[in-house]
């Protein structure tokens, strides 16, 4: 694509270690990846394999693999009062595992409304949990806010929303953010038929700036739904090939890395799927990506 190296991947298990991690994603022909730093259903705190983390890392600037990590599923930026200080430290560990293995970032799901008095009640919270993780941290590892998949209106489903949030924690230079294409279509954020206003709001708020990863997700459902079911590209979706074209060729959004968090096992495995981006969008291996 004119010469910008389209950087391809999915979600990868570490089942056989960080750098089983990187490999598992290589051997797909991936030039990208996402893994869960620790188990996905706790919010414990690992005391993970430093030497595995650096051998990750090396092996991913030697093939030069881009990747992120995700937090576990439980994790919360509006966590209950007595789960908070829970949240914290799995986040902490989360980043810190992350940046170990030479990660851009962490990502993290958008807050939840937590009082149907004070629709404020939940943004201040996420500042204020956002706030105490990265004033411990001085790190290139990124907090990396998704948009959610809700009803038009839920919390999380605005470009305004992210960016505010980023422009209102006391150490914003830590925030970043990754889109999913399968949320922003079933809230209506990017429906495939707005992509001119998407883009206008994206760069007159910042957003795109701040954009470091995409998950590259088709939807089971129609645009606006508020349902979270991802599909695959170019199977049973509701998300057009040619929706998808114009949106990844958009100057704001070319060269970011499109990694997979479609089904496996529904018609097509990962590494197919990914053969077939390459094919459709290409994969120019003598380019340097354009984010790293």
């Amino acid at each position: 694509m004119d010469g910008i190296r389209m950087l391809f991947g999915c979600h990868v298990s570490i089942r056989e270690g960080y750098l089983g991690a990187a490999k598992a994603a290589r051997a797909r022909n991936a030039s990208a990846f996402q893994y869960f730093p620790k188990n996905p259903r706790s919010l414990s705190v690992k005391d993970f394999n430093r030497e595995d983390a650096a051998l990750c890392r090396a092996f991913c600037k030697e093939h030069e693999i881009f990747s992120i990590a995700h937090t576990p599923y439980p994790t919360s930026l509006t966590p209950h009062p007595e789960k908070q200080e829970l949240t914290i430290n799995s986040l902490l560990n989360d980043l810190e595992i992350a940046s170990a293995c030479g990660s851009a970032g962490v990502v993290v799901h958008f807050g939840n409304p937590i009082s149907n008095k004070d629709s404020l009640a939940g943004y201040q919270l996420m500042i204020e949990i956002l706030n105490q993780i990265l004033s411990c941290r001085e790190d290139h590892c990124l907090i990396l806010l998704e948009n959610t998949a809700g009803h038009p209106g839920s919390m999380g489903t605005t470009i305004e929303e992210l960016v505010q949030v980023r422009s209102l924690c006391e150490h914003r230079d830590q925030i970043g953010f990754c889109l999913d294409t399968c949320h922003a279509f079933d809230s209506n954020l990017w429906n495939g038929e707005n992509l001119n206003e998407f883009l206008k709001k994206g760069e007159e708020l910042g957003y795109f700036d701040h954009l470091k990863a995409i998950h590259f997700n088709n939807s089971k459902y129609p645009a606006g739904s508020g349902k979270d079911r991802h599909a695959n590209i170019f199977n049973k979706g509701h998300i057009t090939e040619k929706q998808f074209d114009q949106l990844i060729k958009a100057e704001p959004l070319r060269g970011l890395p499109l990694i997979l968090e479609t089904p496996s096992g529904e018609g097509i495995e990962h590494h197919e799927e990914i053969e077939l981006l390459i094919k459709r969008w290409g994969n120019s291996h003598d380019k340097k990506p354009a984010v790293l």
